[in-house]
């Protein structure tokens, strides 16, 4: 299969090409879509059988739930059972936005979609390709990350192509997208919210809307062996080619602890690169730095955390560091994602 490319931003959506992409999803196929978190591998939600194909192009464990994409908020009703007033209020203060909400399915929707559950994660994004892609596929458009399981997601078409190329239809290239981490997924079907995994839209965010959500007590820690209900719950993820280890401590140690791993990883033929920051950068030795960012605006940090580790891919780094990063705010989606990049590698110092 060749793999179809094709350019479109907010300035320039021809009417044409939306309609082929469309279509593609309408007959079954994939075609991959930026939005404002990362680029998504979109099918038919409401096909079984697109659900298959999706599973199938990322390598992807079939009982790993994937998001329905909507463009309209009526078009929300027909899929889930019931709408609570909570939901209501998180919808009206986060869509379309970074926001995924999970609810119990109706039957319309197929559970090769929702890994086997009853129930369905729900997103509407903000990016006006991906809401203007959505509509011209049908409305309903199953995506998880469009990147092969386990790798880091894509934050441009650049990486989108490397991992599917061949195995879907169509990549929509919209440039590099806002934000670069997942959705904030909040599970709905209990009594009390729960944050099931950490993003954009933060606890603080969440309870200004609410007053109060719980968090999953696995977000930050190894998961346990029950089904994930909602993506990225269950399996690795977003992680490197190279070994990654996360370094927790005082800046000072930090450095110094890193450093003095470097020349005898070196000596055992390692490529060695490092994640630091903007204060912390220039004090590393390894082969390949890279500095995410400043402390003092984590969503550059975010932003950047994807990239930095697809580049170490691109550059050939077998071992890794990385500076851990505050768990307040949008830092706990960060630590999140390099956790389990990480497989849990942490050591504190």
């Amino acid at each position: 299969m060749e793999t179809q490319i094709i350019r479109m931003n907010e300035q320039h959506m021809a009417k044409e090409q939306l309609e082929k992409a469309g279509g593609i999803i309408k007959s079954g196929g994939l075609v991959a879509f930026p939005t404002e978190t990362v680029y998504g591998l979109g099918g038919d939600a409401l096909n079984p059988e697109s659900s298959r194909k999706i599973y199938a192009a990322k390598g992807r464990p079939s009982d790993n739930p994937l998001i329905v994409h909507i463009a309209k908020m009526e078009d929300l009703e027909p899929i889930v059972k019931e709408i609570p007033e909570a939901a209501r209020k998180l919808s009206e203060a986060f869509w379309p936005g970074p926001l995924t909400m999970i609810f119990q399915k109706s039957d319309i929707v197929p559970y090769e979609t929702t890994g086997g559950l009853d129930t369905v994660a729900v997103r509407m994004p903000v990016h006006p390709v991906a809401m203007a892609f959505i509509e011209a596929a049908g409305g309903y458009v199953a995506a998880p990350s469009a990147n092969r399981s386990g790798r880091p997601s894509p934050t441009s078409a650049k990486y989108v192509e490397e991992d599917m190329q061949g195995r879907i239809e169509m990549i929509i290239d919209g440039g590099d997208v806002e934000i670069g981490l997942e959705s904030t997924i909040v599970d709905m079907t209990v009594e009390k919210p729960m944050i099931l995994r950490p993003g954009y839209i933060t606890k603080e965010m969440l309870e200004e809307v609410l007053q109060s959500v719980s968090e999953d007590q696995t977000m930050m820690s190894l998961e346990s062996g029950q089904a994930p209900k909602a993506p990225g719950m269950k399996y690795r993820h977003y992680a490197p080619k190279g070994d990654l280890t996360i370094v927790d401590g005082n800046e000072e140690q930090v450095v110094e602890y890193i450093n003095k791993q470097v020349p005898f990883l070196q000596k055992e033929g390692h490529k060695v690169g490092i994640i630091g920051t903007e204060s912390t950068i220039a004090r590393y030795q390894g082969d390949v730095c890279k500095s995410a960012g400043s402390r003092q605006d984590e969503t550059t940090i975010a932003k950047e955390l994807y990239r930095i580790l697809r580049e170490f891919d691109d550059e050939d780094v077998t071992v890794i560091f990385s500076e851990s990063f505050d768990t307040a705010g949008i830092g706990q989606a960060i630590m999140n994602r390099l956790l389990k990049a990480a497989g849990h590698k942490i050591i504190h110092i």
